[in-house]
């Protein structure tokens, strides 16, 4: 089957890896020439939102899928009256928006924290005053790994976000002293069917994710599963899907969903019997779901900015070193290592941690 992806970036990259074994062939769509994804198929290069481009793909390919939750909603709806798109355009619709996706969670009875959406200089006063300080403000769209976000702590910072939000809609969120924050990554077929990877375990330097360690026999995954099941079957949604949690206590709040494949669920590809990726093809496929069971205590770390030796992370037990072909550049993901920590006592080595 040819898969067309919107977006190619790594998780297309790691999209097409899995589905070369599979004999799937790939057609990217990507505004920049040097997509890391390139090297794996074909690649038109045009933006988003060309029509002209996007039924060029339509033509080549027999299913649509997407990398990239930025991409716009009317594309996925322009190609699904000619072609197969999953997720369906509704699920990134959704989850482009944050108040929007907040008040999808509180309508399917799914927990959050508070929030109030700001329109105005009087609106963000306004919530200030109802939820306190220290609380997060967000512009609605086109926000990730970290950016479009502002902790305020006082009123100075209250003044300086929004000079810095610049009249761009936002919503804010009251601050939440969680405990850890876990990604329920799961994956639905055409069917139906659904099944569920372990919990993940996340930790973030200056907002984007650092590091990942899959749980086994966590006292959340069965809440984790049940919440992120409404949001599925109210999306009546086909791929691969990440809910992100604050655990408080005993209680999970959503915080956002990504309508894909995940940085949280990097570790499936060498840590369970399906890979995060492998199963989304299986999904828009419509071929049967692989199971998701983990081989072990795994961990995923990032490789943000520049990329240690290859000679270095390879020389440490259990480790794998994927390399996205990507340029260095500070903040930026250029690749990350996935290490099998041992069955009993999850743990990242020393060694690994002291390259990063």
């Amino acid at each position: 089957m040819i898969i067309g992806i919107l977006g190619g970036g790594q998780l297309a990259r790691m999209m097409a890896l899995a589905g070369h074994p599979m004999g799937h062939r790939f057609v990217f769509l990507d505004p920049a020439p040097d997509a890391c994804a390139a090297a794996l198929g074909e690649l038109l290069v045009a933006p988003y939102d060309d029509q002209n481009a996007l039924a060029r793909l339509a033509q080549k390919v027999d299913v649509v899928t997407f990398d990239f939750e930025n991409v716009p909603a009317t594309s996925l709806a322009f190609l699904a009256q000619q072609i197969p798109v999953f997720p369906p355009p509704a699920a990134l619709q959704a989850a482009q928006d944050r108040l929007v996706e907040k008040n999808l969670f509180r309508q399917l009875g799914i927990s959050t924290a508070d929030y109030m959406a700001v329109a105005t200089r009087d609106d963000l006063t306004q919530a200030v005053a109802h939820l306190g300080l220290p609380a997060i403000l967000k512009t609605r769209t086109a926000g990730y790994d970290g950016k479009g976000q502002w902790l305020l702590r006082n009123q100075i910072d209250v003044t300086n976000a929004w000079s810095e939000l610049a009249g761009r809609a936002a919503i804010l969120e009251a601050f939440i002293a969680f405990e850890r924050e876990v990604s329920a990554v799961g994956v639905r077929g055409q069917s139906g069917e659904t099944l569920f990877y372990p919990l993940a375990e996340n930790t973030h330097r200056d907002g984007v994710l650092f590091q990942t360690l899959n749980t086994t026999d966590d006292p959340m995954q069965t809440r984790a599963e049940q919440q992120t099941s409404l949001l599925l079957n109210a999306l009546s949604y086909v791929g691969v899907i990440a809910v992100e949690f604050f655990q408080v206590g005993d209680n999970l709040l959503a915080n956002e969903f990504a309508p894909r494949v995940h940085n949280s669920g990097h570790w499936t590809i060498e840590g369970t019997e399906t890979s995060q990726f492998e199963n989304h093809l299986r999904a828009v496929t419509g071929q049967p779901l692989g199971q998701t069971f983990a081989r072990g205590h795994f961990a995923m770390l990032n490789l943000i900015g520049s990329m240690p030796e290859a000679q270095a992370v390879l020389a440490i037990p259990g480790a794998h070193l994927h390399d996205y072909g990507k340029a260095p550049r500070p903040g930026r993901k250029i690749g990350h290592v996935t290490v099998h920590c041992g069955d009993r006592t999850p743990a990242v080595p020393d060694s690994l941690l002291d390259l990063l």
